[in-house]
Formats: C-alpha cells, structure tokens, sequence
C-alpha cells in the first residue's frame, strides 16, 4: 500500500483480511497473464503513474506511443521508462519514429537514443515507408544494444486488409519473426475503421483475424483494439488469451473485466465466463 499516492492529509489504507483475489478463484475467474499492452501517446506523469500503480500487474507492455516521448521534457520521458522498469512493466516505442529514422538515414542513433533512455524494445514496420533494410540487420542492430523487436504488419493508409494483403504480411511476418523480432503487431491504428481487419463501418472481419492468429499462434500475435467495439470484437470471438495493445490507459481495466467475464456482456459468451460452480 505504500505505492498509493498521497494527497492532502496521510492516509492509512488497512490491508483488509477478505480479498478479492480469494473471491475470484471461488466464482471461477482463472490467473490470467498479461496480455494487454497499454499505450502512452503523452499522459502527464502523474496520470502515468497513477495507472502503474493501479493496473501494472495487468499490463504485458507499456508502448510509448508516437513521438512524443522525444519532444516532452526529457527527464520526464526517462522517468516514465524508469517507472515502468520498477513496476515489472516492459517499455516499446511507437513505430512511427523507427520509420522515420530509417528514411532520414539515423536508425543507428535512433537505437542508440532508446537504449540510452531505457526502453525495453521498438517497434519496426512499414505503415508509411517503405524499407530496404533486411529483418536481420534492424534486429541485430538493436540487439546489439540490448534492444528487442516487434513489428507491425500493415500500412496505415491502406485502407482495411483483403485476403491477397494478409496473404503477403503473413509472408513478411514470418520473415521478422524468424530473423528474431518477439512478435507482430496487426495494424488498426487509433480507429479500427476501415483498416487492418476493421472494415468503412468498423466491422471486424474474423476470417482475416483468424488467418494471422493461424499463422503466427496467439502467443506471438497481438492485435491492436483502440476502442470498445474493437477491444469487444476481439475478446468475443479469440477468447480470454488474445493479445491486445493500443489501449488507452484509462480503459484497461474495462478490457480486463471483459477478458475475465466480468463484464455484463462477456458473461453472455461461453468462452469469456467464468465457469459455473460445481
């Protein structure tokens, strides 16, 4: 409890002797990984923090979105990478400055800046360039800094995915992940409309999901869901085990009480809720 913040006068926060970790095992809810990856697109530190404290033990990584940790105050973007590592939380920059890098001719010093900062890994794709280094010369130039990869499968203006593109991502994916990269990223940007496997309406198109999860495992394949119905759609049709990132930080509890069947609508799917009671 002494990880609370504390504002105006003390507070003692007593520990409490029924638990609510006690109460969920009992009504069936089973210990769960993280498997959520919040992103952090410029929230002030305090916000930061307050969510680390609060939800940490549910965050599979923590993406330093865009490029806004490179302009903030510097000491406060290091503070937000040293936070994280005290928490257990690994750190991955948005893929946004890694492409830029790339075409500005800096990657080295770009991979040198991150290292230098803390951050646990980056993210490499192709969403607005187009790049002419191999798998293996970005992944061992970050790994020779300590760096780990993802990457992120689709363009980000190119509108929602057909079978013919996910059947040449799936080919590039495998191509990252065999040259070393953690996992891939499936594309669906800040609206999932009309991108990745969200259609002009935000409809999720589950044949095309399935063909990435099929392709790389759910292990190793995490879907971006940047609002409700995405996060929903995901959870509803892969299950409790989907992996999935760009939530805001506000809305990772939502996203973990869905996953759990705690959520009045995920109760209603059989491979959300909890199972009865014996």
């Amino acid at each position: 409890m002494n990880d609370l913040p504390q504002l105006g006068r003390p507070i003692d926060v007593p520990s409490g002797s029924v638990h609510a970790s006690a109460y969920l095992a009992a009504i069936g809810v089973p210990t769960i990984a993280p498997a959520t990856a919040p992103f952090d697109p410029g929230y002030d530190p305090f916000t930061f923090a307050g969510h680390l404290v609060q939800s940490g033990h549910l965050m599979a990584q923590m993406k330093i979105s865009m490029a806004t940790w490179q302009i903030c105050d510097e000491a406060t973007a290091r503070w937000k990478a040293a936070a994280c590592r005290t928490y257990g939380v690994p750190t991955v920059t948005g893929g946004g400055p890694f492409e830029i890098a790339v075409q500005q001719g800096h990657l080295p010093l770009y991979l040198d800046l991150v290292a230098d900062f803390g951050f646990t890994r980056i993210e490499a794709g192709e969403g607005f360039t187009d790049m002419r280094l191999t798998p293996g010369e970005v992944i061992g130039a970050a790994e020779a800094r300590g760096l780990e990869v993802q990457f992120e499968l689709g363009k980000k203006h190119g509108g929602a995915f057909t079978g013919d593109v996910v059947s040449e991502l799936i080919d590039q994916g495998r191509r990252w992940l065999d040259g070393g990269a953690k996992e891939v990223v499936i594309e669906a940007r800040e609206s999932a409309v009309g991108v990745g496997c969200f259609d002009a309406e935000g409809r999720f198109n589950a044949a095309l999901a399935d063909r990435f999860a099929a392709a790389f495992g759910l292990d190793r394949c995490m879907f971006e869901a940047p609002n409700k119905p995405s996060q929903f759609a995901l959870l509803n049709h892969f299950g409790r085990d989907v992996r999935l990132c760009n939530i805001r930080l506000e809305e990772i509890l939502r996203v973990e009480i869905y996953r759990r069947g705690l959520h009045s609508d995920a109760f209603e799917h059989a491979n959300l809720r909890p199972p009865a009671p014996r």
